[in-house]
């Protein structure tokens, strides 16, 4: 053990390392594990069930709030916000969705980020690998001592464990999924509970056969510890697995050693700056009487992640040329994050203070921000977009010497061009204080900060207003909606009662109501735009015909004539994600991108996909082929990326609908097929088409869907 120690777990209690998680509305639908002060590991069908959806379901939540239970002295409980920062889905073990009938699966973990009060969760306790013949506990999400259930592990050869538990005392069971597996002897958490093999049922009326002697009982799997880590590593997730291992063979030790000893020559004030920096970053020291060596403060440097930042912040009123020697250094090792742990707290308390709105639309800013940034995965949540950000190196704007504006910093002053005016000050307080600490001259920051409220002062302009609306078939001849109004600040959900089902003429009479409440930005303000957000089989749905006419009314409202109506297909967009920065990188082309049009009947699918991919200038397509092709086709070029498409529903071929349409600017299609549907019912001879247009606007967010019935789980 070094000068530098972390804080001892308290081994004769290890219930509270064991959490509850569950929803909003105070269910606790599993357990979870305190992995740090502010974060806790649970399985993701333990988030999914919380949440209302199907334990399986592979997509990222959204920010929608969780809560975690802590354990804390006396019996009680401290209930804390909580929100997914990390995910990695169940997965089949040959890769892909879980069937719903599947007793085992891979993958199922989720970080959670949680808003606990300081000192309120427990120190992390030491994790081990888990191991055949280990004795080991788990506890119910409920949090009582005496749901306790002790099992024996008896296979650890594979990506899961299997546990039997003993005859007498508590039997796993639903609740006690994501909790941590305490290993009795070693006093380390070894793995995750999972899943329990519960007895058999009766195939036709569900009830539990009679007890056999055959039937398997009190069998559990988990997650050993071991795969935990490899999980957690494959996915990115940074800073919880344990501290990074550097030493004397890191390519910066040598030149932080040197500082440090130069900045800091005599035994007291080395001994001060790191006892102030061991309590900065929560971990426990050797006493006030003998300070650390040079070596053992450079190595805790290149094993804390966040140990640098909190130094060059002890170091810059008085030794600033240290400071900046250290932040070089720093910058040849892979380990050091770009804030403290203070910071890094501080930026999570004023993001979780944003309106839900300005959150949704924090990945359009990372966009904006830093437009030469390599992609990023989709799917990941805020937490994850903050973690690689603060690997991104500054931008290039900086004078010969000067240090350059770090790419978080850089977003959030995009952010907080999207705030109110007390939150984005908040953001611009804590900002001043990081690029305070990283030497960053004010004209510098001040230069960004006039970049973003360019950039929303060009964004407040261009946004046209919209409403988005979910619609799903529900029982023939009639739909099920789900409605949002956009007025440039991100989807606000107007409708209420999602289990309400409409023939077309009330879906309509329901859309033009919320239609009519929206106010234009302006006079000369453009028509709001109808956003039909729909599945892959429903792309032709004539949501544009629906009329509104109803009795008593003087002038009918049909949709697509009244409004510019479009259709998006997010199922068809995120279902191959490798195409996802090529769709970005097309939606910015939009004022110039080539259009190119898909005809005759040859054309088969690794055509139209090698033609895409040689034509990544390509933001518009024109499919113009008969029927029995035209849908697979349609399909190819969204899941593929392209942001508009074009065809027509009710022709084979020769489309008149999209001949006439082929010459109109593509930012202006919109408006030009909502003016062709227009003369449908005033020309119909002449304007025979019936033209539809696949509109996916890489600029503005769309709302996180559930395009299948959520069901509860077991």
């Amino acid at each position: 053990m070094g000068w530098f120690r972390a804080p001892l777990p308290a081994f004769h209690d290890p219930a509270p390392y064991s959490v509850s998680v569950g929803g909003p509305e105070g269910r606790w639908t599993g357990a979870g594990l305190v992995l740090a002060a502010d974060t806790v590991l649970t399985c993701a069908h333990v988030v999914n069930d919380a949440l209302g959806r199907h334990p399986f379901e592979v997509r990222t939540p959204g920010p929608g709030e969780l809560h975690v239970a802590i354990r804390m002295p006396y019996g009680r409980f401290e209930r804390c916000p909580a929100r997914v920062a990390h995910w990695i889905p169940p997965r089949a073990k040959e890769g892909g969705p879980v069937h719903p009938s599947a007793d085992e699966w891979l993958g199922d973990l989720a970080v959670l980020r949680v808003d606990a009060p300081p000192g309120s969760a427990p120190a992390p306790p030491h994790r081990s690998a888990l191991r055949a013949g280990q004795e080991v506990r788990a506890w119910h999400a409920s949090g009582h001592d005496a749901t306790f259930a002790d099992l024996k592990v008896k296979t650890d050869d594979g990506p899961i464990a299997y546990l039997d538990g003993e005859a007498t005392g508590m039997a796993v069971g639903p609740g006690y999924s994501g909790g941590p597996l305490w290993c009795l002897h070693e006093k380390a958490v070894v793995g995750l509970v999972a899943a329990h093999f519960m007895p058999p049922r009766d195939a036709t009326n569900g009830r539990p056969v009679p007890p056999d002697p055959q039937h398997l009982i009190r069998r559990s799997w988990g997650i050993p510890w071991q795969r935990v880590e490899a999980e957690l590593r494959t996915a990115g997730v940074p800073d919880l697995t344990g501290p990074a291992s550097a030493g004397p063979d890191d390519a910066a030790f040598g030149l932080l050693a040197e500082t440090i000893g130069d900045a800091l020559p005599t035994g007291s004030e080395l001994g001060d700056v790191a006892r102030r920096l061991a309590t900065e970053c929560g971990v426990g020291h050797g006493g006030d009487v003998t300070p650390p060596t040079v070596e053992e403060f450079a190595a805790f440097l290149l094993q804390h992640p966040r140990a640098l930042p909190v130094l060059t912040g002890l170091l810059r009123k008085n030794h600033p040329e240290a400071a900046e020697r250290i932040l070089a250094a720093g910058q040849l090792s892979r380990v050091p994050r770009l804030l403290s742990p203070r910071e890094h707290h501080q930026l999570h308390a004023r993001l979780r203070d944003l309106d839900p709105g300005v959150l949704a639309r924090f990945a359009e800013a990372v966009r904006a921000a830093l437009p030469l940034a390599a992609a990023f995965p989709g799917g990941e949540t805020l937490d994850a977009l903050i973690d690689h950000l603060e690997s991104l190196p500054g931008d290039g704007r900086s004078e010969d010497g000067e240090p350059r504006v770090p790419a978080l910093l850089r977003v959030l002053e995009y952010v907080g061009a999207l705030c109110a005016q007390e939150h984005r000050a908040r953001l611009r307080i804590w900002s001043d204080g990081v690029a305070k600490r990283l030497g960053i001259p004010r004209s510098a920051l001040a230069e960004r900060r006039s970049d973003g409220l360019e950039w929303a002062r060009a964004l407040r302009s261009r946004s046209r207003v919209r409403v988005l609306v979910q619609v799903r078939a529900a029982e023939p001849g009639r739909h099920r909606l789900r409605i949002w109004c956009d007025e440039g600040t991100g989807p606000r959900q107007v409708s209420t009662d999602t289990s309400m089902s409409y023939t077309p003429q009330e879906a309509a009479r329901e859309l033009i109501q919320v239609l009519e409440t929206l106010t234009p930005a302006t006079e000369d303000a453009e028509r709001p735009l109808v956003e039909v957000l729909v599945d892959d089989k429903s792309l032709n749905l004539p949501v544009d015909e629906w009329e509104a006419q109803a009795p008593g009314q003087i002038v009918p409202g049909v949709l697509g004539v009244e409004y510019p109506l479009v259709v998006h297909c997010p199922d068809l967009l995120r279902r191959h994600e490798r195409f996802q920065p090529d769709w970005r990188r097309r939606w910015r082309l939009l004022d110039t991108g080539a259009t190119l049009v898909v005809s005759g009947a040859s054309l088969d699918p690794k055509t139209l996909y090698a033609e895409l991919m040689d034509r990544l200038d390509a933001v518009r397509v024109s499919v113009d082929v008969p029927a029995e092709h035209r849908d697979r086709i349609v399909q190819i070029c969204l899941a593929m990326g392209i942001p508009v498409v074009v065809w027509d529903r009710a022709r084979d071929q020769d489309s008149h609908a999209v001949e006439r349409l082929a010459g109109a600017a593509t930012r202006e299609l919109p408006d030009k097929v909502r003016s062709y549907r227009a003369n449908t019912v005033l020309h119909p001879r002449e304007y025979p088409g019936r033209p539809v247009l696949a509109w996916a606007d890489a600029d503005r967010t769309v709302p996180r869907l559930h395009l299948t019935e959520p069901q509860e789980s077991a």
